[in-house]
């Protein structure tokens, strides 16, 4: 499986307080970033695998490992319906 990317007609602005706002070029749309989030994408942006991007959750805040991967998974699955990541699929790992 190809390593998930942000998609090339996406760009990032950050702000000050720790959030951020995506732009799709493509449609116009923009979408709001919190703190988590934020983290997660400039992971993906470092090209990091989804169990990098746990672990950089996991020693940003209070979470389990499992939580944390979990919350990647949702946040990437998001991302990927809204056509704002490349190359992801979702393995499901039974931990539910």
């Amino acid at each position: 499986m190809m390593q998930a990317t942000p998609a090339k007609h996406v760009v990032l602005t950050e702000f000050e307080n720790g959030e951020g706002i995506l732009v799709d070029l493509k449609t116009k749309r923009y979408y709001q970033l919190n703190e988590t989030a934020l983290l997660i994408w400039k992971e993906l942006e470092k090209s990091r695998s989804l169990d990098e991007i746990a672990g950089s959750v996991v020693a940003n805040y209070e979470v389990t490992p499992i939580k944390a991967k979990h919350c990647v998974e949702d946040l990437m699955k998001n991302l990927g319906e809204y056509k704002l990541i490349a190359n992801f699929a979702v393995q499901q790992t039974g931990d539910y």
